[in-house]
């Protein structure tokens, strides 16, 4: 039986690397979809979680979980050994950025070489994580040809090798309105009959598959996407700081703008990018310029404005206190949010690490309070060691100043209002509240 015709009857077993924000979605998916799901990541706690029907992602919870484990037809595992049961194999890991800036594929690379010690005739690969384009084919293919299996060009030889493509993943922690089936989801394959095939597994799970012509499409299309935001969001982050210098409120100039029914599209400055996504992708186009001999001036221009806003929070959070003769140094600072986004657990490249970090080495004692987070844990760049502080009427006027740096939809933003001594703002989460001396914007 060929895959097709597996993935067609539903008796193919879809393999999982890296059961995190996009490789649990989608491990769901495909298991809605009727078929059996092995998952496979380094983190034995995941695997623990799974087991138990518990989910370690706090915005999808357990019930997102649970009828997977009562299903029988997921199995999450730390034995890579056991990707030979899969027929196909989707790739779901991290691609972060070194001390350089430069990209960091040691997760994709890992993850190849894993697939390639138990690859068998007929197997799917598909790369979702996020890079530059031609990884799949420079990158991942060579460690798959080591096996001396070929990546083949017709299905009638699917006895001898196997299927390789990239579908770049698009979630959004936290969406509402949009999920992992509803997202439209792009595909390219290293030659036209791995990208029918790989198309025909997702059509399955998702309502909507574009097959574009190559695995470089896709790649290109994914970055495109993400350096799209980036840049609109450097220059609305450029125009805070130059507005605020003229006293003009940056957020009543974004909602006159979005009257127009045309040619504008609303994006909102903050105290930094978070995420996977905005903060590193851009990165991995610039660096790969490189190879070819050209510079991305304007996506490195975003770059570089993007990573200022912390110092520029800082900035105007030490002129508030300057005013009312305190400085940073000494004062007691609570961090309002530690998601890099309202409403979720997901702290990716939040920016507010690299505040409290920042705060701390100008010698303020700094907590943090987030109702979605509540102790930090070591990351690749930020090991605080900190646990979220109650939040009360008491705590508030305790602190010298209260810094918003997450929006989160459960704060009971009058009451912080009322009782903190500075609030330093960088969300507009204070749009509401009568105009007090006590509030900055940033």
């Amino acid at each position: 039986m060929t895959l097709s015709q597996k993935i067609a009857n539903r008796s193919a077993v879809v393999g999982i690397v890296g059961l995190g924000y996009v490789g649990l979605p989608l491990a769901r998916a495909f298991h809605d979809a009727g078929f059996n799901v092995l998952g496979f990541d380094i983190d034995q706690s995941k695997i623990d979680a799974i087991a138990a029907g518990k989910s370690y992602i706090k915005h999808l919870g357990d019930d997102f979980v649970r009828p997977m484990r009562e299903s029988g037809r997921l199995r999450a595992t730390t034995d890579y050994r056991l990707m030979k049961d899969a027929d196909a194999i989707l790739i779901c890991v991290p691609t972060p950025l070194g001390k350089h800036l430069e990209p960091d594929l040691s997760y994709v690379i890992q993850s190849a070489e894993d697939i390639a010690r138990t690859l068998r005739p007929g197997q799917l690969i598909v790369l979702e994580s996020t890079t530059y384009p031609r990884t799949t084919r420079d990158d991942v293919l060579p460690v798959l040809l080591k096996t001396g299996l070929s990546c083949i060009d017709r299905e009638s030889d699917e006895a001898k090798g196997f299927y390789l493509a990239f579908s770049p993943e698009r979630e959004d922690p936290g969406r509402k309105d949009h999920q992992t089936t509803t997202i439209p989801k792009l595909v390219g394959g290293i030659n036209p009959v791995s990208g029918e095939v790989a198309a025909d597994l997702y059509r399955t799970a998702i309502k909507s598959v574009i097959k574009v012509s190559t695995a470089e499409v896709a790649e290109a299309a994914k970055l495109l996407e993400n350096i799209y935001r980036a840049v609109n969001i450097a220059m609305v982050n450029e125009m805070k700081v130059l507005l605020a210098a003229m006293d003009i409120d940056v957020w009543e100039v974004i909602a006159a703008a979005s009257t127009k029914p045309f040619g504008f599209q609303a994006f909102y400055p903050g105290p930094g990018l978070g995420g996977h996504c905005i903060p590193v992708d851009p990165f991995y186009l610039t660096w790969k310029a490189r190879e070819v001999g050209m510079s991305t001036r304007f996506i490195e221009l975003a770059g570089e404005i993007n990573h200022s806003m912390p110092d520029y929070v800082i900035s105007r959070l030490n002129l508030a206190l300057n005013d009312r003769n305190r400085s940073i140094k000494g004062s007691r600072i609570l961090v309002l949010g530690l998601a890099y986004k309202p409403d979720v657990d997901d702290v990716r490249e939040s920016p507010s690490f690299v505040l409290i970090e920042k705060l701390q080495d100008l010698g303020a004692h700094v907590d943090y309070n987030d109702p979605h987070i509540p102790r930090t844990h070591k990351m690749r760049k930020h090991d605080l060691g900190m646990q979220s502080v109650a939040l009360s009427t008491e705590s508030l006027a305790s602190y010298d100043a209260v810094l918003v740096s997450t929006n989160h939809s459960v704060y009971d933003y009058p009451m912080i209002a009322k009782h903190s001594k500075l609030i330093v703002d960088t969300r507009n989460a204070m749009k509401n509240i009568d105009r007090r001396d006590n509030i900055v914007g940033a």
